[in-house]
């Protein structure tokens, strides 16, 4: 840190004491990082992860029963073929009673009491009998073509209620709260006077319209996840045991360990890789940020820049192809597009995303002079593809065959067999029969969260559907912004972001395409550009506070302010603020039949923009920025966002404006030191 204050680079002497002291603990906390710790981070931010923990034989039938699950759920998409209702309820059914034995009532609970509850079991086959009716009584219920008896009423308010209680156990509360809402909405909505009102419908029409139709529960949404997105999140489980999490670490620390703020960018671009195979933000936080966190601090980032950059890049991981935390499948569900379609436009705007990271990091290593990793501590990258690039094999498979047509589950299973294949290629990697099974029950534990968050969400594309909500959000805010779009796009901004607070990924997409996505269409905008903008959004509520629970999970490993390090991956995450709106009205980002000239100008005019709002932000950008220098590069910055030739010059010129005063004054400064020397 001498170097750096010689050169100027530390700003105030209180910067390079708190610098100094958190390098000096960094030591500290490489060793304070233990496996528990992490899973009790784990378990404080990602309900998913709070479960029961058991012993002895209670340990041995929970593992069958996790890992039977995951047989019969890989077999009802494979051999064994079901109509479409019977199979969602019977997953649904079989869902629930894994999630009542394994999540306590209370999130504070003693997690190692090694014995359920008697009411937890009550609840556990009741809830699962609930569903178990739909499947066992279908043909009866079609039959019947709506006309429903008591009992039929009865068992759609048992299972509803039931499916709420267990999302309140391993989701959350944010999803619940959205979801009462919406059904207070059509239970009241004759009390609701002008243009929101309806005439209100009674609790036995909406139970039965959750429960029974596929416009509910059994929906869209736990369609896609009982098939697609349950087989990816098992792919994922099976990659993990290659070793591959460790192996993108290590890609990240050879590309970018040597360059100025190494670790941060190591974090990065791990995160980026590491996306391709979570679906959580949080999970991912955690699990690299347990390595790449105290990392950072060891050489002297402040300790919440250091979470705020593995949140960022963690939340990121939602939006990187080719998974996009399995949103990408959900998409092309619910829009028609073709998964090659999704995955290819969501390239750039991945690439600008972390690119933004990318800079932002690069101006605060360069603004308190932190140095890349020591030579010896950085591995060869060559030696590295050498030796592992068969990790990627599967990936790379999985890839091809969904670009070429095959369905997601055939593909999905080739790349897990795959998977198990390439491990057997070095003793390392090699997988046994207890890392196999290992496999199958987290794949079976890794789903439970996802497929309760999806019928739960389904619940509210079923009150959308009933009530006509959607067309009416919709018009009320084209109506407040006045016919201007960036208004209107900026109300639907703030509306996803408070819709998508604490929400898993694949709930999260499906609440902003069923009740943000109309909005944007009816502003013109086309149909891709306007479901990625509203997913945008969504996601990066897991770092926008109050409630960013990626950024929490990273200020409790790197033991920093939680709500500070949630501001500090917000300003991180800027490009995430500003890509949405540049493919909104330029869809050449998404590269929608656009020619290649208006692929590179609108990249490139993205790229400018985006270092100058993060220039801005950080306010240094080749030395520290006074503030209308900042304000002239934000104004800049932000003009590039508009399409248009008159706009984009502007916002050059701008840019360009507070790059050369910031070489000018980059030059005094140093010609101040060398003449002191």
């Amino acid at each position: 840190m001498k170097d750096a204050k010689q050169e100027g680079l530390l700003n105030t002497e209180e910067e390079q004491q708190q610098a100094a002291a958190d390098a000096a603990t960094a030591e500290e906390d490489l060793e304070h990082i233990s496996a528990a710790e992490v899973n009790e981070i784990m378990a404080k931010y990602d309900r998913e992860s709070a479960t029961r923990i058991f012993s002895g034989n209670k340990a041995l039938f929970m593992k069958c029963l996790l890992i039977a699950f995951t047989i019969f759920a890989v077999a009802i998409n494979t051999v064994v073929h079901l109509n479409a209702q019977i199979h969602r309820s019977v997953f649904i059914a079989l869902v629930l009673f894994l999630a009542y034995l394994l999540y306590p009532a209370r999130k504070n609970a003693p997690k190692n009491t090694n014995k359920v509850p008697w009411y937890d079991l009550v609840l556990a086959v009741t809830s699962s009998a609930s569903f178990l009716y739909m499947a066992f009584n279908y043909e009866k219920l079609v039959m019947q073509a709506g006309s429903y008896t008591q009992i039929d009423v009865l068992i759609a308010i048992v299972a509803i209620l039931l499916l709420m209680e267990a999302c309140r156990r391993v989701v959350g509360l944010p999803i619940l709260i959205v979801v009462g809402c919406f059904i207070l909405y059509a239970y009241f909505g004759g009390l609701i006077p002008g243009y929101f009102g309806h005439r209100g419908f009674s609790l036995q029409r909406i139970a039965t319209h959750l429960y029974f139709t596929t416009e509910g529960v059994i929906g869209t949404p736990l369609a896609v996840c009982s098939t697609f997105i349950f087989l990816f999140i098992l792919f994922g489980a099976f990659l993990e045991r290659t070793g591959i999490g460790q192996f993108f670490i290590d890609i990240a620390n050879s590309i970018a360990g040597k360059a100025t703020g190494g670790p941060a960018k190591v974090a990065v671009i791990a995160s980026a890789l590491q996306g391709t195979i979570t679906g959580s933000s949080v999970a991912n936080t955690v699990s690299s940020g347990s390595f790449t966190i105290p990392m950072m601090k060891k050489m002297g980032y402040r300790p919440e820049f250091a979470a705020a950059v593995e949140a960022a890049a963690s939340t990121g991981g939602q939006i990187m192809p080719p998974i996009m935390g399995a949103a990408a499948f959900l998409m092309a569900e619910m829009t028609g597009i073709p998964y090659s379609n999704i995955i290819i436009a969501a390239i750039i705007p991945a690439f600008l995303y972390f690119t933004g990271i990318m800079i932002m990091v690069h101006l605060e290593a360069k603004r308190y002079g932190l140095k890349g990793l020591p030579a010896e501590e950085i591995p060869n990258f060559f030696k590295l593809m050498a030796g592992y690039w068969y990790l990627l094999i599967p990936l790379v498979v999985l890839v091809t065959m969904m670009m070429t047509g095959y369905t997601p589950s055939r593909a999905a299973l080739a790349a897990i067999i795959l998977s198990v294949a390439v491990s057997m290629f070095r003793k390392e990697t090699r997988m046994n029969l207890q890392t196999l099974l290992s496999a199958l029950e987290a794949g079976a534990r890794n789903i439970i969260g996802v497929a309760i968050a999806c019928a739960v969400a389904g619940m509210i594309v079923g009150t959308v559907t009933l009530t006509g909500i959607g067309l009416k959000l919709a018009g009320g805010l084209l109506s407040m912004s006045g016919g201007n779009i960036l208004l209107a796009l900026f109300f639907t901004m703030i509306a996803s972001i408070v819709l998508g607070m604490g929400v898993p990924t694949t709930a999260n997409y499906v609440i902003m395409a069923t009740i943000t996505a109309p909005i944007v269409l009816q502003l013109g905008v086309d149909l891709l550009p306007a479901h990625m903008f509203v997913f945008y959004f969504g996601i990066v509520a897991d770092i926008t506070p109050p409630v960013a629970l990626a950024a929490y999970a990273g200020s409790a490993i790197a033991r920093s302010n939680p709500l500070k390090t949630g501001v500090q991956a917000t300003k991180l995450a800027i490009a995430a603020f500003i890509i949405p709106y540049i493919f909104a009205l330029n869809p050449s980002l998404l590269l929608l039949g656009s020619e290649p000239f208006d692929i590179i100008n609108v990249t490139i005019s993205a790229l400018v923009g985006m270092t100058g709002v993060a220039a801005a932000t950080e306010g240094y950008l080749l030395t520290k920025m006074s503030p209308i220098v900042r304000v002239v590069s934000l104004i800049g910055g932000l003009m590039l966002i508009i399409p248009g030739i008159q706009t984009d010059i502007g916002g050059l010129v701008l840019v360009g404006i507070a790059f050369v005063i910031q070489k000018i004054r980059s030059n005094r400064e140093l010609n101040k030191i060398l003449e002191s020397e």
